[in-house]
């Protein structure tokens, strides 16, 4: 049933959305936050949404304009936010094909053309989908709501951005300290095989970013995350060496990643293919549903002039134009890589339907958990998997193109799942405070297209700084890209005959009483859900992320907790306080996320030109890991405390 709601601002007001200043912010932003996500992503694994950091910049920002106003505001950070979730869908792919020695470097015009393409289509299809899951089904969209709720209580914007500015400040310093002078390891890790049987092993990465990650996206989430990496850490990897033997001749850690990058971490794959299958087959009414609004929106002869502003989205026909349009950039590059016009043109077509669905998909769990819980990751899984079985099918196992191709159509796919979750969370923003859909979706197209064009120059600088894939001593400092060296294994693997495939089904055999679980939780009732895919995402992270992440989720636990034993004068009040203690930690935690994202990136300019990543090393070798390890437990302490104060003083 459609859920009929009044919106902040009334249909029948017209206040201006799309001006230019807005047009030039929401670029720049979108630029600046797409930069940030590249670097937090190929580092840590994961991407969070920057739509209410966007949204407090951009109070901030227009409060020196006269006559800015809350839709205004909204139109910026539904622009920046697209930057950034650009950002995940290219970084998730692209490195694969440096990481299989495709590529040599970044090609610029192909790069540039698939996140964009990518990029568009998750726009156009989201405007189907928009009406089936905001309105008919009114999905939560917690992430959309809380951007609503900081746009509302927009005179706050200028005071609220401080603490986004110290969380970069201190992100940034401390990453300049660890990274640039060297003075600490940024990694804490010890393993140890006792009595010649057991392996044991604990890490964590010294990282306030990830801390910051955890905190964002809560302890519940976080612990899934954590749960993933100590099935594959403390579990599979003891029992693999058990069965198989240890050697003598390999260091305890060593011997640990060895095992889990060439065998246990696929243990990932399996639980993500079938998380995301699952999601699939559970949102079959819904996307039948928004196919079916589609048809008839075309089908239909509406004079649109009689549609109320905030029902009003971009014209079905233009949508299907668009869509139309956007496949030919994308069968010529599919046509380079695979040479064969009736198989390029099939594969074309899986990607368009691939995209659809998994769009639907994303669409679909930002309206559950968020879109910085979104399974971009396994949904790209399962679509390189499949376009790698099929393309094996036709072009036979001695197809060298074949693993490309296969990543390229993953990351069309890829681009639009992650622009459409993101999308539908600042139309659920809009549709809240009374935007027009039509110019939100204008805004997102100007967000990918900033964005499109400045992603692989970025990811050019941090490949010649940094490199990609693990660290070695040629390259210490190198991006992990645990989702881009994924992709890389499961597509050359598919080609080459080498896929793990007892690993895989060992993890859809995990996933499955995983599934049941969550099942059983809803029906239930209850508020604590298991996705599959978070559990996914700890399987095949290295476990110094995973228990970073799990540091970051517990502090949010102890904030939460905090806010439920005060005594206030009233509920509206606790409300009120708890709402503020909420933004005000997030946007510390953004700031730290940010900051240290920025000066990754500026970093990898000296780096670059200089070729060494000791420039500005203070010592010859670090004090040791002890110091980071003080250092992050200082920084979730003032990460708490911030939270904390925030909820006792208004």
């Amino acid at each position: 049933m459609e859920n009929k709601h009044q919106p902040y601002i009334s249909a029948d007001k017209n206040l201006p959305e799309t001006t230019l200043k807005a047009f030039i912010l929401g670029a720049i932003l979108s630029v600046v936050l797409a930069a940030a996500n590249a670097y937090l992503g190929l580092f840590a694994g994961l991407t969070v949404s920057a739509s209410i950091p966007a949204a407090v910049l951009s109070m901030a920002i227009l409060r020196f304009f006269k006559n800015s106003n809350i839709l205004e505001n909204n139109i910026v950070q539904t622009a920046a936010s697209a930057g950034e979730s650009l950002a995940a869908g290219v970084i998730f792919t692209f490195p694969a094909l440096i990481l299989m020695g495709y590529w040599s470097s970044f090609n610029y015009l192909e790069t540039a053309l698939i996140a964009l393409c990518g990029g568009v289509l998750g726009v156009l299809f989201t405007v189907p989908l928009r009406k089936a899951l905001i309105v008919q089904q009114n999905l939560k969209f917690p992430e959309g709501v809380a951007t609503s709720e900081v746009l509302k209580s927009g005179e706050q914007g200028g005071k609220a951005v401080k603490y986004l500015m110290w969380g970069g400040l201190v992100g940034a310093a401390l990453k300049f300290i660890e990274s640039g002078f060297r003075l600490w390891e940024g990694v804490a890790a010890t393993a140890t095989i006792v009595g010649g049987r057991v392996y044991a092993f604990a890490a964590m990465n010294l990282s306030p970013a990830l801390i910051a990650v955890g905190y964002i996206v809560g302890v519940r989430i976080a612990a899934l995350v954590f749960i993933g990496g100590a099935i594959s850490w403390w579990i599979a990897i003891p029992i693999y060496l058990n069965i198989n033997g240890i050697p003598d001749d390999v260091a305890p850690i060593e011997l640990g990643y060895r095992i889990w990058s060439t065998q246990i971490r696929y243990l990932g794959v399996g639980a993500m293919v079938v998380g995301g299958l699952w999601t699939l087959f559970s949102l079959r009414q819904s996307i039948g549903f928004a196919v079916q609004n589609g048809i008839q929106a075309i089908r239909s002869k509406v004079d649109t002039s009689t549609i109320l502003r905030t029902e009003r989205d971009a014209p079905m026909s233009l949508v299907i134009l668009a869509i139309g349009v956007m496949i030919i950039p994308v069968f010529i590059i599919y046509l380079r890589e695979i040479e064969q016009v009736t198989i390029t043109a099939l594969m074309a077509i899986l990607m368009v339907i691939a995209g659809f669905l998994f769009s639907a998909v994303a669409g679909y769990m930002a309206g559950l958990v968020g879109s910085s819980n979104n399974p971009i990751s396994g949904v790209t899984i399962a679509t390189i998997l499949t376009s790698a079985l099929i393309l094996l099918a036709l072009l036979g196992s001695g197809a060298e193109k074949g693993p490309a191709a296969a990543i390229l159509i993953g990351a069309v796919v890829c681009c639009a799942a992650a622009i459409a979750g993101d999308n539908m969370q600042d139309l659920k923003a809009g549709y809240i405070l009374g935007a027009t859909p039509f110019k939100q979706q204008i805004m997102q197209m100007v967000g990918v297209v900033s964005a499109a064009f400045t992603i692989p120059l970025v990811l050019q600088l941090l490949h010649t700084a940094y490199g990609f894939g693990p660290a070695t001593p040629e390259r210490p400092d190198s991006l992990s890209a645990p989702q881009a060296t994924l992709m890389e294994s499961v597509a050359k693997g598919v080609f080459s005959g080498d896929l793990p495939w007892t690993m895989i089904y060992i993890g859809m055999a995990i996933g499955v009483p995983i599934i049941i679980a969550d099942q059983i939780q809803q029906a239930r009732g209850s508020n604590f859900r298991i996705p599959i895919l978070a559990v996914a995402v700890g399987l095949y992270l290295p476990f110094e992320l995973d228990s970073a992440i799990m540091l970051g989720g517990i502090i949010a636990y102890f904030v939460n907790r905090y806010q439920q034993k005060q005594v206030v004068s009233s509920e509206k009040e606790q409300k009120e306080a708890s709402e503020r203690s909420e933004r005000t930690g997030l946007l510390f935690a953004s700031g730290l996320i940010t900051g240290e994202a920025l000066i990754g990136i500026f970093l990898a300019v000296p780096v670059a030109i200089y070729e060494r990543t000791d420039i500005f090393a203070l010592l010859k070798a670090p004090l040791g890991s002890w110091i980071g390890l003080l250092v992050i437990l200082g920084v979730s302490f003032w990460l708490y405390q911030v939270a904390v104060n925030a909820f006792k003083n208004p």
